[in-house]
């Protein structure tokens, strides 16, 4: 098999594109979208969680639909949904010979990828199959038979809020990686969004890997990654250090991230865990989007040590955005005068400072992603400050930047 041969190698390649090509499609997402091939890579489930109209489910369609051969299977769930309309129907050509059978062709009990939205809806009839579909792949048919073993590699599931009765926090916590997105902040990115639905769209390169490709590089490649010891080392301190802080992750969640280490290592074309892998621990050690800055701080001081500069940079940059929404309503003059006075400025120095720091980690041989993240930030408030306290327009804030 030529995917042996280079162990994956194309396939990451492959992969790589993907996550470009997304990344350039779905506006201030190449964090969520490369987070998401992770865990699809580790075998792991994942939540993307946020507020309508977010692109939640188009950006899983697009992904999901780049795996050529894959059983993909979707569902909205509700209270309402049964565990037949999940798993499959009653067949009812059988039931009238007195038979009683499951249809299971085209339904999670098939499905080599799921994605199923409004996950914390799930019926209570429905939990614990939902469950042992998550959890051990399995499904146990409505006549009592044999568990069904379900070919399942990932699901990427989505919801517009936090799970609030036990039922579906007990589905939360079978969720590996989390991640939060919100609506665009950069106004340039809205205007080239706006743009985008009154254009024709340019054919876009639309590179895909083959289902036998991903299953390899799961079962295979991603697992051969080294990890060596100095990476279990930072993992303990790690879980230290949110100790000292009362954030707490299970034994089971510590395990289970140590294969999305490798899932990413594989995906940058590397054969061993380093400490810019630590960074996808991001989404996986908080249980509330409140422990997630925390968590957050934690995880990139440990990836890169120019990152405790950049985070203090990045809260100073939240405080003046905060400002920004705190001043609505007043008039252009007063707006004008504060940008003028202390946003712009202190934007423009912010902006040196992490172009500094980006400069150095990459001279150094380190990871500049957490310094990327908050320059991305920077840009996103300093475009706000001009289009809504300046008046530039929207279209022209790249050139302004």
């Amino acid at each position: 098999m030529a995917v042996e041969a280079d162990n994956g190698a194309a396939t990451a390649k492959r992969l790589r594109a993907i996550t470009d090509e997304l990344s350039e499609h779905f506006f201030e997402r190449e964090d969520v979208v490369r987070t998401l091939i992770v865990a699809m890579l580790a075998r792991q489930h994942s939540l993307v969680l946020g507020p309508p109209g977010t692109a939640k489910s188009e950006l899983a369609r697009e992904l999901t639909g780049r795996i050529q051969g894959a059983s993909l299977w979707e569902i909205l769930l509700s209270k309402f949904t049964v565990p037949t309309r999940m798993f499959g129907p009653i067949d009812v050509a059988a039931l009238s010979r007195g038979e009683y059978r499951q249809i299971f062709d085209g339904r999670a009990t098939t499905a080599d990828i799921a994605f199923i939205d409004e996950i914390f809806k799930c019926s209570t009839a429905a939990l614990n199959e939902t469950l042992g579909f998550l959890n051990e792949r399995l499904y146990h048919p409505e006549n009592g038979g044999s568990p069904v073993v379900c070919p399942l590699i990932s699901a990427i599931t989505a919801s517009n809020e936090l799970p609030t009765g036990e039922d579906s926090a007990a589905i939360y916590d079978r969720l590996l990686v989390r991640m939060e997105v919100g609506y665009l902040a950069d106004p340039s990115n809205f205007a080239a969004l706006v743009r985008s639905a009154v254009t024709v769209p340019a054919q876009r390169t639309r590179t895909t890997i083959a289902l036998e490709e991903l299953q390899y590089a799961v079962s295979t490649a991603v697992p051969a990654v080294d990890v060596p010891d100095v990476i279990v080392d930072a993992v303990c301190t790690l879980r230290a250090a949110l100790r000292r802080q009362e954030l707490i992750a299970s034994d089971r969640r510590w395990r289970q991230s140590v294969r999305l280490l490798q899932a990413s290592a594989f995906l940058d074309g590397r054969t061993a865990v380093g400490e810019i892998d630590l960074a996808v621990l991001t989404h996986v050690l908080w249980d509330s989007p409140a422990q997630r800055p925390t968590v957050e701080r934690e995880v990139l001081q440990m990836v890169n040590p120019d990152a405790r500069v950049a985070l203090d940079l990045a809260d100073a940059i939240e405080e003046l955005e905060a400002q920004l929404d705190s001043k609505a309503g007043q008039s252009r003059e007063a707006l004008s005068d504060w940008a003028i006075r202390e946003a712009n400025t202190k934007l423009a120095k912010a902006a040196k400072q992490l172009a500094k720091l980006r400069t150095e980690a990459l001279a150094n041989g380190r990871s500049a992603t957490s310094i990327e993240r908050v320059i991305a930030r920077q840009r996103a408030v300093h475009a706000r400050v001009l289009t809504e306290a300046l008046g530039v327009d929207a279209s022209m804030v790249q050139a302004e930047l």
